[in-house]
């Protein structure tokens, strides 16, 4: 592993914005606290089986255990399967423009049709886009279980 990989600093950053301990990580792994220490360090650097061991303990993947710089972002690593895009502005008629690389992983391209869900209230008030596919299939699912019906009928 080169000298300006980032592992070492995301695993310190890791442990320290879950607040565990040395022991705490060293068991959720299922190594020494002293392998913990050096990998922190970047002494040494855990092999495979470790590493996918330490991003399955902090539920993010192990590319961005391994890859994310916090300095170069200014972001955390992401818990896995969560993004942040950026921003958009809303232009004056209310159109926004979805960043290329969230059209990319969930497959949106020109005509795709998407629902546009609000929530005033809560820690995180705001708007969120679902396909429309995927809403009317879970609207169904959520029908059916009302009525005690199998999804499937």
């Amino acid at each position: 592993m080169s000298d300006n990989s980032p592992l070492a600093g995301n695993l310190r950053n890791l442990r320290a914005h879950f607040g565990y301990t040395l022991e705490q990580t060293a068991e959720g792994a299922g190594v020494t606290r002293q392998a913990i220490a050096k990998w922190e360090s970047g002494q040494s650097v855990p092999d495979i089986a470790h590493a996918d061991a330490l991003a399955q303990f902090y539920n993010i993947s192990l590319d961005d255990l391994i890859h994310h710089d916090t300095e170069k972002s200014g972001l955390g690593i992401p818990p896995k399967g969560k993004h942040l895009f950026g921003t958009v502005q809303v232009g004056g008629r209310g159109q926004i423009v979805i960043p290329k690389s969230a059209r990319d992983l969930f497959q949106l391209t020109k005509g795709t049709n998407l629902v546009v869900l609000g929530d005033e209230e809560g820690p995180l008030p705001g708007l969120a886009l679902v396909k429309n596919d995927v809403f009317l299939n879970q609207a169904t699912a959520y029908a059916h279980m009302g009525k005690g019906v199998p999804h499937d009928q």
